[in-house]
Formats: C-alpha cells, sequence, structure tokens
C-alpha cells in the first residue's frame, strides 16, 4: 500500500480545533487502523465525508475485498462526520456499526460517502455507501456514534 496523504479538513475546521490545542492532521496520521489500510479522507465536513480505500492489502482468502475492511472505511467516515458534529469539545465512539456487502470486487479503490441520518447532542448517525470505480455499490452500511465530553486522556487515546 502506498503512502498516505495528509487528512484534508476544511481551513475554518482546522482552525477551529487548533484554537483548542488540537492537530487534526496529526490525530489522524498518528498510526490508527485507517493509515495502516491505506484509507484517504478526501473532504470532510458534518456535513459529508468521502474517503477512499485500496483493495489491495484489504482482501480476504479468495481475494475479494474484506468485509471488515469496508467496516474500517465505513466506521473512520462515520466517526468523523460525527466528530465534526460534536466539536471541539466532544469526542465521537462509534457504539454501532451495520454492514451490507452488496458485490464482491477484487482490484481498484473503493470510495465512500458518509451522510448524516441523525445529529443530536450526545449522538450521531450516519450512513456511509461504499461503491468500486465504476460507481457500483459494493456496501451500504450505518454507524452510530456516542459523543462524549473530553477529558484530559481523551485527545492522545
Amino acid at each position: 500500500m502506498g503512502e498516505q496523504t495528509s487528512t484534508q479538513f476544511p481551513p475554518e475546521i482546522i482552525e477551529q480545533y487548533a484554537g483548542q490545542g488540537i492537530d487534526l492532521t496529526a490525530l489522524f496520521s498518528a498510526g490508527h487502523l485507517g493509515t495502516r489500510m491505506g484509507i484517504q479522507i478526501t473532504h470532510a465536513a458534518p456535513e459529508r465525508v468521502v474517503g477512499t480505500m485500496p483493495v489491495e492489502g484489504n482482501t480476504q482468502p479468495y481475494g475479494l475485498l474484506h468485509g471488515g475492511a469496508s467496516a474500517v472505511l465505513a466506521e473512520t467516515l462515520g466517526s468523523v462526520g460525527a466528530m465534526l458534529h460534536a466539536g471541539p469539545h466532544k469526542i465521537a465512539v462509534g457504539v454501532d456499526l451495520n454492514a451490507t456487502h452488496h458485490r464482491g470486487i477484487r482490484a481498484g479503490l473503493v470510495t465512500g460517502v458518509a451522510t448524516p441520518v441523525h445529529r443530536g447532542r450526545s449522538s450521531a448517525t450516519y450512513e456511509v455507501v461504499i461503491t468500486d470505480e465504476q460507481d457500483r455499490r459494493v456496501c451500504s452500511a450505518r454507524l452510530t456514534c456516542m459523543l462524549r465530553p473530553v477529558t484530559p486522556n481523551a485527545q492522545g487515546a
């Protein structure tokens, strides 16, 4: 897998978090699972998060994209959306993930798009649609995150 480029966030979001002493780019490139799987977030806002992941290196024994890899992509994108919705004083923790796999894929890049279904004060739910390079649906997922207040250890955990 190739080296991950830095996660892209809108400048106003980076500034908002920087004002709270949080470096979003460092937070999302510090060895988390998404980095090891080659996930790249290409757009991030509370209303829509888009990211890609290579199929290569993320397959099951039969050479197909592993369902767990699709789940990691979905949870990553939905969690970023929930975090951006919650703001810098809360963290988003995934508590429920459902993924339905529609089609096997053996090569290329998949793209996930997370959009909100519900955004409240204590929870947020995102629908994530993952498609292949021909824009065919590979997976439909739904993630619910609990929004928790930031504690001194939360940003480094």
